[in-house]
């Protein structure tokens, strides 16, 4: 779209600059109508970073502020507010600059006759496939205020449960990175101060102690290699991992299989990919295009591989929970749950058990591994600062015994 710059005057006569974007010259003044601005002159400008907002990633929302706005949205309608109210007042009220200027422009599509499904869809970095398509199908079944509180509920649930699993990841990197950081600390500026004095005395040093002062050198003369291959074998891997499918693919096989973190990261993404699947077959979205979506937003290529596989199986006359069974990432309860579900015509409901017995196992195991990681962590800082520092007394000890 065009960006153009603009002067009117408001409904109350106060004359008013700014830009906006539009498909056309038309358009853009069939959008400052729309808002209640009577347009004086309008003249097309190159975008520029003084008219755009600055986002890292484009005008993504954060989770929260998306949470927010879905439980707020859902509580107006089933208050009878009309949907273009709705969107007026949440746009009015969202924290979010993105969410901001997106709801302004699904208000603008609404009263020009647009479904509120199709305007949301026009934004895909803002609105979620999930959310377009699970409003797609309440507003054919009539029923979007349950829709609404459905993907509210939804939406809370998958923020908790990545706010919990991050939660547990970071603290053992930041504890990593620090005790990384006090080694290097003493290795560099510590340590050569008491070679200097070892020197003086010329007393035969440790083995433990020139290990020591040996590891020193090293960090202190090839610091900077020891930087560039980090750097780009961090560059290398972030590349590969954006552009080589199978190298992303294994990537995360290594990330399931990994011991105790892999667990919890195999049960997010099942009870993810079970909430999904459960939200939409719910409010009646078919299966077949649940399966396609599910497959885009479960955030992991192990699974989206699984489902699509389900979907063709579907196509072809088979069941959802074959493929399911036939995959090392599906633990037995899945597919025999998925299985009962589909013989007694209960399949959201089945998969909504699973999703809540996932949920709260990632609960527990959460809990459970930040009561470990603090313990565990800080015996591994003090078993390395303790090495460093009988390295550096030993031979200390032995200087005193020959001045005595």
């Amino acid at each position: 779209m065009a960006m153009y710059k603009y002067v009117g005057r408001t409904a109350k006569g106060s004359l008013k600059r700014g830009t906006l974007e539009a498909e056309s010259r038309r358009d853009a003044i069939n959008k400052l109508r729309a808002q209640g601005i009577s347009p004086r002159e309008i003249k097309e400008t190159k975008p520029s970073i003084f008219n755009r907002d600055l986002s890292l990633g484009g005008s993504r929302v954060k989770m929260e502020h998306f949470v927010v706005y879905c439980r707020q949205f859902a509580t107006l309608i089933r208050a009878g507010v009309t949907i273009v109210d709705a969107t007026n007042i949440l746009a009015d009220q969202t924290e979010s600059k993105a969410l901001k200027q997106a709801l302004r422009q699904v208000e603008q599509d609404i009263r020009g006759g647009i479904a509120f499904s199709d305007a949301v869809e026009k934004h895909p970095k803002v609105f979620p496939p999930l959310f377009a398509n699970m409003i797609r199908a309440g507003e054919m079944t009539g029923s979007l205020d349950e829709t609404l509180d459905r993907m509210a509920t939804y939406f809370e649930k998958q923020h908790s449960l990545k706010k919990n699993v991050q939660s547990t990841l970071t603290y053992p990197i930041i504890l990593t990175v620090l005790i990384i950081g006090v080694v290097v600390f003493l290795l560099v500026y510590i340590i050569p101060q008491f070679m200097g004095i070892y020197e003086q005395f010329g007393s035969e040093l440790p083995a433990i102690t020139k290990l020591l002062l040996k590891i020193s050198e090293i960090v202190q003369e090839l610091w900077w290699l020891v930087s560039i291959i980090l750097a780009l074998f961090i560059g290398i891997f972030i590349f590969l991992y954006k552009t080589n499918k199978p190298f992303h693919y294994s990537v995360h096989v290594g990330l399931l299989k990994m011991p105790i973190f892999g667990k919890l990261l195999q049960k997010a993404a099942i009870a993810r990919m079970t909430r999904t699947l459960s939200s939409l077959f719910s409010s009646a979205v078919p299966i077949l295009d649940a399966l396609d979506i599910v497959a885009k937003v479960s955030g992991n290529p192990i699974i989206s591989k699984v489902v699509l596989e389900a979907r063709d199986n579907l196509e072809k006359g088979g069941t959802l929970s074959q493929p399911l069974a036939a995959h090392w990432v599906f633990p037995p309860l899945v597919h025999q749950m998925t299985a009962i579900g589909e013989e007694t015509g209960t399949l959201d409901f089945m998969l909504q058990k699973v999703a809540d017995f996932y949920e709260e196992d990632v609960d527990r195991t959460v809990n459970s591994l930040k009561s470990l990681i603090e313990p565990v962590m800080i015996v591994i800082l003090a078993t390395v600062v303790g090495f460093i520092v009988i390295s550096i007394m030993v031979p200390m000890f032995q200087v005193f015994t020959e001045i005595q």
